[in-house]
């Protein structure tokens, strides 16, 4: 009797004439899920409790007939299609009460180790379903979420498995609906509950440390093999399998200590220094004998404990100072100690002046038996000029077995001080400085003088230079210009970038045999010059002059107008210049180069006569 939809058909006769216009409706298919009002056209449901998940569209034939009529009952038909809308009236059901699952105990924490599922004949969000472990032995072990797109419940292990604690596990998981609808209420509870069981599988596995981490303690300089400790691993498996032991090495630190491969025993492999190195942190592998490639890793911390071998020391500053005007028990310096041994808590250090300063009535030392001392003055006054530094012998004890000390020397150095005690100045030349002079000021003062002597030494040499040119610039006569003049072309750097032995005066290089290359060893003789009248020819002047540097071993070699002046002498070929060439080639007569020996054979063979020279026999 549920409403479903009402249709509705209209006649085009006239409704006052009789019952023409009467209509009347029928269901000719449909039934028996549906009836129909015939006067109202009202649909609804005939059968209680109708199923979507038994079928979920139906088509509904109607049929409208009016009354009467001259021409008899006259009908029209039309289809209804009715879709059934689903609603959350059915719980899931698992399929079977228990669930069987292996799962191997070497698996990981957080991985899926099984699925199951409960079916709920609903659809979309009304087949929602929601998995949970209900609290019991599984509980701490086991996870189980929902795969939103199978509706699985997802079984996932909160835990490590260990075959030999524990070979089985038994817990109940519980199957809802996610969104109920209070209509069906009384049907039932919307929920469903099974049973999984896991067996856990063994597997081979690594040996277990006893500990997650080992720490040792040794002393220093403990004697080489002595064991400081041992690790110890376990095979858990059913077969039992022998463990072995082994240092991880990585560096040269591990080297210092060796392991029984059987007993897991440490032992010391080389003398430990604290100051050096105070903690050693290295790791131990344990494997198994049946399987060496299972294998586990530990690690080791070896903290090595401290032996008072070092004396104490006093810390920065050694050196102080104390004012001339100071006053007896007037405290200058404040001291503490340092030891390079690990202090133990509540070590002390004690302070004392050596026996032989003890006698001085100079200072004295005063324990304040907190690790601190003071300095303190014991005259009336202290003179710069009578001493200017004293030197002051304090004994430091600490308080470790075996006791250690050391004697500290301090260097106390005599100020000129103001009334309030504010140091003025520390050094004896301060005495005999004018008061009131900084040296700062002394500093800037000699920077000055610096400058200024700088200043002259280089005007000095400024000076010198430019005398110096003016006399070598004037020193000779006009005439001697002529020579100067003729030296252009780089002077002497000339003669190290080239050879000029071959423009060298043959005569004058076979009578003197002296190199002009370079500079000769022999002594400087003095130029013996004549003097020159004022009517001399200047190429008599010219000559004599060529002559003097020819004949001179210590005259540069780059005298260019002496050697140009006997350019091609003394060669068999003569002047090779152009100057005194003929003017055409025609007149030109070839026939000296004949006279020139074997080396101008060719030449002499291509310019003699033409009929001599025969292309094809020249190599």
């Amino acid at each position: 009797g549920a409403y479903v939809l009402q249709v509705k058909a209209t006649d085009a006769d006239d409704p006052t004439y009789g019952n023409s216009a009467r209509v009347v409706y029928s269901i000719l298919q449909g039934q028996p899920y549906f009836s129909i009002d015939p006067k109202t056209g009202v649909i609804r449901t005939a059968l209680p409790n109708m199923d979507r998940e038994v079928k979920e569209q139906y088509q509904v034939l109607i049929q409208a007939k009016d009354m009467g009529g001259q021409l008899g009952g006259l009908a029209g038909t039309t289809t209804v299609n009715i879709t059934l809308t689903d609603v959350n009236d059915n719980p899931p059901r698992f399929p079977k009460s228990i669930f069987h699952l292996k799962v191997p105990e070497s698996s990981h924490v957080g991985s899926a180790i099984g699925r199951i599922r409960a079916v709920d004949p609903d659809f979309g969000k009304n087949a929602e379903i929601e998995y949970n472990i209900v609290p019991g032995d599984g509980g701490n072990l086991f996870d189980i979420t929902t795969d939103e797109n199978t509706q699985e419940g997802v079984i996932k292990l909160k835990k490590p498995l260990d075959f030999e604690t524990k070979k089985a596990y038994t817990f109940k998981v519980e199957a809802s609906n996610l969104h109920l609808d209070h209509r069906f209420h009384s049907v039932g509870p919307f929920k469903d509950t099974a049973t999984v069981k896991i067996n856990v599988l063994d597997t081979d596995e690594p040996p277990v440390f006893s500990k997650p981490t080992y720490t040792m303690e040794v002393y220093e300089d403990t004697p080489v093999g002595t064991i400081i400790g041992a690790v110890t691993a376990q095979d858990l498996d059913a077969g039992s399998s022998s463990v072995r032991y082994f240092i991880d090495w990585k560096n040269d630190v591990d080297s210092y200590f060796t392991i029984d491969a059987t007993e897991g025993t440490i032992a010391t492999n080389e003398l430990l220094d604290r100051e050096s190195t105070a903690q050693y942190n290295f790791s131990i592998i344990a494997s198994k004998v049946s399987n060496p490639l299972l294998t586990s890793k530990v690690n080791v911390i070896i903290n090595v404990l401290d032996v008072n071998e070092f004396p104490p020391e006093i810390s920065v500053p050694y050196e102080t100072s104390v004012c001339e005007n100071a006053k007896p028990g007037q405290v200058i310096q404040t001291v503490t100690a340092a030891d390079k041994d690990l202090s133990p808590a509540g070590q002390r250090f004690s302070f004392r002046l050596s026996a032989e300063a003890s006698n001085k009535p100079n200072f004295t030392v005063h324990d304040y038996r907190n690790n601190t001392a003071g300095i303190e003055t014991r005259r009336n006054g202290y003179s710069r000029r009578q001493q200017e530094l004293y030197f002051l012998p304090v004994v430091i004890e600490d308080s470790s077995y075996p006791v250690q000390s050391s004697t500290n020397t301090m260097t106390i150095r005599v100020c000129r001080c103001d009334s309030d005690g504010t140091i003025l100045s520390c050094n004896v030349e301060a005495i005999f400085l004018p008061v009131g002079l900084s040296t700062g000021a002394l500093i800037a003062i000699l920077l000055c003088i610096v400058i200024l002597l700088v200043i002259v030494v280089l005007y000095v040499a400024l000076r010198r230079q430019k005398k110096k040119d003016t006399l070598m610039t004037s020193k000779e006569d006009i005439r001697d210009n002529v020579i100067h003049y003729d030296d252009e072309g780089g002077g002497e750097e000339d003669t190290q970038a080239f050879d000029i032995g071959a423009l060298r005066n043959p005569k004058v290089i076979e009578d003197n045999k002296i190199r002009r290359d370079i500079k000769p060893d022999s002594l400087r003789f003095p130029r013996q010059r004549p003097p020159v009248e004022d009517n001399t020819d200047i190429r008599d002047f010219i000559n004599q002059r060529l002559q003097e540097n020819d004949v001179d071993p210590t005259a540069p070699p780059y005298d260019s107008l002496a050697t140009y002046a006997y350019e091609g002498n003394g060669s068999v070929a003569e002047s090779l210049s152009s100057i005194d060439s003929l003017t055409t080639e025609a007149d030109q007569d070839y026939d000296y180069l004949s006279d020139w020996g074997p080396r101008f054979k060719i030449l002499a063979d291509m310019f003699g006569e033409e009929e001599s020279y025969n292309p094809d026999k020249v190599t």
